[in-house]
């Protein structure tokens, strides 16, 4: 593995609260020369007829990837680091079963590629040292890039959650969705 600048204390926060549906995430996303002008991340409305409110949707990088488990060319891997990178263009046989198996509906298949990807927390950026594309660009800091002590700082009124239920299933992820203290015990089944 290349030597990279990579600190392993920095982690990536989702506040669906502070988002404001601007898409910048998105278009900085896209500029990205690794996504071939792709936005790897989307902004989608909650209830579009009654209410303006947006949340984010971006792979929280599972610490035991559902997507690389089912894949069957074994194109989706994770690295030490923990990010989980998007498919192997070399070995990716665009089957969809990472798109099918995620329990965040994160993974796209690229139809005129036959290709999956998804977001790599910006990898060519985060292994030198500098922030994702998305949290650069973000004017409400829905999305930060920084230490937990950093957004304990800024957000008191709220605690980062990475540890997610799915029924029976405990999903543990490297990206931190952020919540309202006393809230954060919230089940989803």
């Amino acid at each position: 593995m290349p030597e990279t600048n990579y600190n392993p204390e920095m982690a990536f926060f989702v506040d669906m609260q502070r988002c404001i549906g601007c898409h910048a995430c998105e278009m900085a996303c896209a500029e990205c020369e690794t996504n071939g002008q792709e936005s790897m991340i989307h902004v989608n409305y909650v209830n579009r007829a009654v209410s303006t409110q947006t949340t984010v949707q971006v792979c929280m990088h599972c610490e035991d990837p559902t997507c690389a488990n089912v894949c069957p060319a074994d194109a989706i891997h994770q690295d030490d680091f923990g990010v989980v990178h998007t498919a192997n263009t070399s070995r990716c046989i665009g089957c969809s079963n990472c798109v099918l198996a995620c329990p965040f509906g994160v993974p796209k298949k690229e139809e005129q590629a036959e290709l999956m990807m998804k977001c790599n927390m910006c990898y060519d950026r985060t292994s030198v040292g500098k922030k994702p594309m998305c949290a650069t660009v973000c004017p409400s800091q829905a999305l930060f890039y920084g230490t937990v002590k950093e957004i304990e700082e800024m957000r008191p009124d709220s605690v980062p959650v990475n540890s997610f239920k799915f029924g029976n299933q405990e999903v543990k992820t490297k990206v931190n969705v952020m919540m309202p203290k006393g809230t954060h015990t919230l089940i989803v089944e």
